[in-house]
């Protein structure tokens, strides 16, 4: 298994995300389950810090992300005047 690299964007907390991180952080600390709504508005991962995630397949949809390579390298190329409306940050990484 090689390692591959990922992007993902982020819309920076707004008043809807503080809302949904409060309902998760209550159910967690008292140890019921988490609202479908909320799971989903998190798309099933816990909350990031960094805000809303746009997930690497909807970059690609609207164009702002493609892969590239060429002979000896490979990863991505970001078209920033493509970027959904609000999103401030774009993460990459790599992971096995």
């Amino acid at each position: 298994m090689g390692m591959s690299t990922h992007a993902v964007g982020f819309r920076p907390p707004d008043e809807e995300w503080r809302t949904m991180k409060s309902v998760w952080d209550a159910c967690t600390e008292a140890g019921v389950a988490i609202p479908d709504a909320v799971v989903n508005f998190f798309n099933g991962e816990t909350p990031d810090e960094a805000g809303v995630e746009i997930d690497e397949k909807d970059l690609i949809k609207c164009g702002a992300l493609r892969q590239w390579s060429d002979e000896h390298r490979s990863g991505f190329e970001l078209d920033v005047a493509k970027l959904p409306e609000g999103l401030r940050l774009v993460r990459f990484y790599n992971s096995w």
